[in-house]
């Protein structure tokens, strides 16, 4: 046979090769065709592609457009592409898909080298096709077969996802939906929580940090000490990559490669963050809006995967400092706290017997979180009481932080007793709009809240109703005088069953007082004689309409000293009123609510109503400003205790040194369970109670446990931050006076040389 004869079987292998090639190209479409229409699992569908179903956390946004929180699932906010800084979209590119701008959703280059090595080069997933598993497909099977048609449909998706959006829009999808752990849900989350600070300020070390743990984000996870080192190799790698791709330079990446890792490790859970005892009243709200208002179809809006953005009225500086002025106080207040419970032998209850104590842990006991959920898994009684008394190691709270121990939880429960709390809340009196919330001091360990849900008596703050009463139907001066002598009103008056006759908290009797001056030392006994010339009903009247729920007040003389339990919602609203010319505006809180598309569901609409003429509203706006010039809150100005050391101007945050009008008042109740300072100036009103969660958990006298020591050092505090902001609008002006005013305001005995304003502490405690 000679060269030119041919291999008869020749001809036959062609064909074959041909006929399985053929084969083999029909099927290989063929399964494409079926994954498609979905004959292996159902497809996205055009609609789907075009509005991927994810989970949107809902956003809590200030009114200076800070987010202060979020309710989510996952915690996934989404961002656009122009949002994104160059150096993080490169070195995304760089490090998961260099080829990405030049092919089409696959690329063939990488699929054929990762086919032809196994994989050990590399895979080739593009980055189109790992949001196509992210959104559509899920975790890859441990099925080899499903696994090989999962890959499939991953392809079809990703082909299909270039033809619906750009590049861009791919990218900012990917960066969106991807999960970098520690709650972080999406680049948006993923900045604020690793670096505290928004995607388009990350500077390109931290980019690529974030960039690395698309990888693995637990293996290089930055936040745990453990894979730290692996985080910062895998950092450093992506520099590679970028230096390689041209996006750096070779000295650049030497320089960046140099940097150490750091963080700024800012979580975003409930008990996290700020205005905490915010959100969750804000929560409330949210869950009753959304029964009344369904969407078109009638489904419920989801708080948690929605993705609704909620604007509110709060200023993130104005809550930051009020947070920040009530950690300030409350922790030198605390110390002394501590130094008079040292000899108490049923610290922190005072006046209680044994078993008027036991039945208040035991209430707070069924109330925890360890009792309700042992009731729920069905643990006996006795066995869930008896855990109480076992030693457990726990976190507690501490003002210097988290503190570990080995405590039992009853213990811990008269641990966390032993603190006092706070409520603090500030709005304009003029729009109603609340710019700082602060309902205790610590959310996770304290979560009963003290602006909103906590009602407590107001003591002396209650007094201005009776004067603003006697103002109005009266027409009664500041300058009017009365005397401080002892005064009864008899029984049978204003349904009394006995003789009441009110005592001052000091013995000096005899003395003639102006009203203005009577108010700012909080004189008892001529706060009744106001009250007998009015009647307690006007009063009662006078504070309805103020905002004061007074369905459980009974209209007796002793209200006039401050016997009512009342929120510091109810006060700092309805002494807004005041300031603001007579006009009740009631506070709200949220100004709009949007869908993720940005639609607006809701807008607020203002509620406000006249109460007090302009006359009636000065008048008692001038008898409050007696307070800060020389009764009480005199402590305010520049003139009071400068003569005190350091140690112990330190609770009382002295010095503030004001000069503005300030209108305000001081509130001290029985035994000094709870003190009260609630202030104005001519745009913000705020108020501040501090006390015990119970009331016998209290201070043992005056010397501390009055409202201008327990509440004003805050109001100073808080005040002055603002003051010292060039950026938060705030008046340091005097409050508007009205055209033809008739009532006297100004009086003679009205001085500033009182140093020693009523009920001076007595600083005998060192700390």
């Amino acid at each position: 046979m000679t060269s030119k004869t041919k291999n008869p079987n020749y001809s036959k292998q062609l064909k074959r090769f041909w006929v399985v090639y053929v084969l083999l190209f029909v099927f290989v479409i063929s399964i494409f065709l079926l994954a498609s229409v979905g004959a292996f699992g159902k497809m996205p569908s055009f609609e789907q592609l075009e509005n991927p179903q994810t989970n949107l956390a809902t956003e809590i946004i200030s009114q200076d457009s800070i987010t202060l929180g979020k309710y989510f699932k996952q915690n996934r906010t989404p961002v656009d592409y122009d949002q994104l800084p160059k150096h993080l979209v490169n070195a995304l590119v760089a490090t998961e898909d260099e080829r990405y701008y030049s092919h089409s959703g696959i690329d063939a280059k990488g699929t054929l080298r990762a086919i032809a090595y196994l994989g050990s080069k590399g895979g080739a997933s593009t980055i189109t096709q790992q949001l196509a598993k992210q959104l559509f497909t899920g975790v890859r099977s441990s099925n080899k077969l499903e696994a090989v048609l999962q890959k499939i449909k991953e392809w079809i998706i990703a082909i299909r996802l270039e033809k619906q959006y750009t590049k861009d829009e791919i990218i900012a999808m990917y960066f969106n939906i991807f999960d970098f752990t520690r709650g972080a849900v999406g680049i948006r989350s993923a900045a604020r929580i690793y670096f505290g600070k928004e995607p388009q300020d990350l500077n390109i070390e931290e980019s690529a940090t974030l960039v690395a743990m698309f990888k693995n984000p637990v293996l290089y996870n930055p936040y745990r000490d453990i894979f730290k080192d692996n985080a910062l190799r895998r950092r450093n790698q992506v520099f590679v990559q970028m230096a390689r791709n041209e996006f750096i330079t070779e000295e650049e990446k030497d320089s960046l490669q140099a940097l150490p890792l750091e963080l700024n490790y800012t979580p975003e859970y409930q008990n996290d963050g700020r205005a905490t005892y915010f959100r969750a009243e804000l929560k409330k709200f949210m869950n009753n809006w959304i029964k009344d208002n369904p969407k078109d179809d009638g489904k419920l809006y989801n708080l948690y995967s929605d993705g609704l953005k909620i604007y509110t009225t709060i200023d993130s500086k104005a809550q930051t400092y009020a947070e920040n002025a009530v950690e300030a106080h409350m922790k030198n207040l605390q110390k002394v706290f501590f130094e008079q419970n040292k000899n108490n032998k049923t610290a922190p209850f005072r006046s209680l017997t044994s078993q008027e104590i036991d039945r208040i842990i035991n209430r707070a006991i069924k109330n925890s979180l360890r009792y309700k959920q042992m009731k729920r898994v069905g643990i006996p009684e006795d066995s869930i009481l008896l855990s109480f008394d076992k030693p457990v190691k726990m976190k507690v709270f501490s003002w210097e932080g988290k503190k570990d121990t080995i405590m039992t939880p009853r213990d811990s429960i008269y641990y966390h007793k032993s603190y006092l709390n706070v409520g603090m809340m500030s709005m304009r009196p003029q729009t109603g709009g609340i710019k700082a919330w602060v309902g205790g001091i610590d959310f996770e360990n304290f979560k009963y809240e003290h602006v909103q849900q906590a009602k407590r008596q107001v003591g002396s703050t209650f007094k201005p109703f009776v004067y603003a009463t006697a103002i109005d139907q009266l027409h009664l001066s500041p300058c009017y005088e009365l005397p401080n002598t002892k005064f009864t009103i008899p029984k049978g008056k204003f349904g009394l069953i006995k003789d009441w006759t009110p005592e001052n908290s000091s013995d000096d009797y005899g003395e003639i007082y102006t009203l203005k001056k009577a108010l700012a030392n909080s004189i008892n006994t001529i706060t009744a004689r106001v009250i007998d010339k009015t009647g307690p009903q006007p009063v009662l009247q006078l504070a309805q309409k103020l905002g004061i729920d007074t369905n459980n007040i009974e209209p007796y003389p002793s209200i006039a000293l401050g016997t009512p339990d009342l929120s510091v919602y109810e006060m700092v609203s309805a002494f807004s009123t005041f300031a603001n010319k007579g006009v009740y505006t009631e506070p709200y809180y949220v100004s709009r609510i949007e869908d993720k598309n940005g639609t607006v569901l809701y807008q607020h609409t203002p509620k406000s109503r006249d109460v007090l003429s302009r006359e009636t509203a000065y008048v008692t706006i001038k008898l409050l400003e007696g307070v800060t010039q020389y009764g009480s809150g005199q402590r305010l100005r520049g003139t009071w205790a400068k003569n005190l050391p350091h140690y112990k101007k330190a609770v009382t945050g002295y010095p503030y040194d004001f000069e503005n009008p300030i209108a305000g008042k001081t509130g001290t109740t029985q035994n000094q369970s709870d003190g009260w300072f609630i202030g104005m100036v001519p745009d913000l009103a705020t108020g501040v109670w501090v006390g015990g969660e119970d009331r016998s958990v209290r201070f043992t006298s005056l010397t501390y446990g009055q409202g201008a020591t327990m509440a004003l050092p805050i109001w100073g505090m808080f005040m002055k931050s603002l003051y010292e902001d060039d950026n938060f609008e705030v008046s340091a002006e005097e409050f508007e006076k009205p055209e033809n005013l008739s009532i006297r305001v100004e009086c003679e005995d009205e001085t500033k040389d009182d140093e020693n304003p009523t009920a001076e502490p007595d600083y005998n405690i060192d700390f």
